[in-house]
């Protein structure tokens, strides 16, 4: 599932040719994308619009319009965005959208799984749509230590389930839940209220690095993802403890374990994140 890293790799893909664009012509082919609005008369409704900025929340692109609309495009599990600046002429099953911008140029939706979605909120409806579905950006400066502190206060759920809790954390899914514990040396079991002021400096600093890591590498390809370019991401090369099953510890050598946690396979080190009361 793209997460933060790779829908800002693509954010930042498209941003140069998107933006001062206008949508010339739009085809849905998916009814499930716009559900539960009939996908015609969405696209109807995109074209003639001119993007004035791309942005990103969390794991879901943000494009505005000139009009003060916006598309909000979520990838979900494998959904991606890609633009072809001579048009889109090759056949694809998985293609789900194409929109034809004003200078001949396509941005092509893929999505094999389906699961993706885009909507398409008027003025002002944006920050409501996203303030119960989604909590701070955890690259920005309103996560920190004491304000971390608040979050877990009380919550006695595992570190790894609160990480993947969008309205705690937008953007952190489960590659970089596991990254980020890894670098922190905090096990993914670890009760949420159970952290000092360290530890929760330590998983600060392990969000942050994890995340800046897969936005410098351009996100991870295990499957489906590619950047707006159609490349493939390098993430995937980095890992630390994700998918590393019995593979050695790059910090202490000892075989790496994986367990489940809020029914999702996790990746850790027993000895450098040991289980703690």
């Amino acid at each position: 599932m793209p997460e933060l890293p790779e829908v800002e790799t693509i954010r930042t893909g498209l941003e140069p040719v998107l933006v001062g664009r206008t949508f010339e012509r739009v085809e849905i082919a998916d009814p499930r994308l716009t559900r539960p609005h009939e996908p015609r008369e969405v696209a109807a409704e995109l074209e003639g619009e001119t993007v004035e900025a791309l942005e990103r929340r969390g794991k879901y692109l943000v494009v505005r319009f000139e009009t003060g609309r916006v598309l909000l495009i979520h990838l979900r599990m494998t959904g991606s965005l890609q633009h072809h600046r001579n048009g889109n002429s090759a056949e694809d099953r998985y293609r789900r959208a194409v929109v034809r911008l004003d200078n001949g140029s396509d941005i092509a939706y893929r999505d094999v799984r389906r699961f993706g979605t885009w909507l398409l909120l008027e003025p002002g409806e944006l920050e409501h749509y996203l303030a119960s579905r989604i909590g701070a950006e955890p690259l920005g400066r309103s996560l920190n230590a004491r304000s971390l502190a608040d979050r877990l206060a009380g919550r006695r759920a595992p570190l790894k389930a609160l990480l993947l809790d969008q309205r705690l954390f937008a953007g952190v899914g489960n590659i970089y839940a596991d990254e980020a514990l890894w670098w922190a040396r905090l096990h993914p079991l670890r009760a949420g209220q159970a952290l000092g002021a360290g530890e929760l400096s330590a998983l600060v600093r392990g969000i942050r690095r994890a995340l800046r890591l897969g936005i410098a590498r351009q996100g991870a390809t295990l499957r489906d993802y590619r950047g707006a370019d159609g490349v493939e991401g390098g993430m995937q090369h980095e890992f630390r403890v994700y998918g590393r099953a019995d593979e050695p510890c790059l910090r202490c050598g000892t075989p790496i374990e994986k367990t489940r946690v809020a029914g999702r396979g996790t990746w850790y080190c027993p000895n450098c994140q040991p289980l703690r009361p």
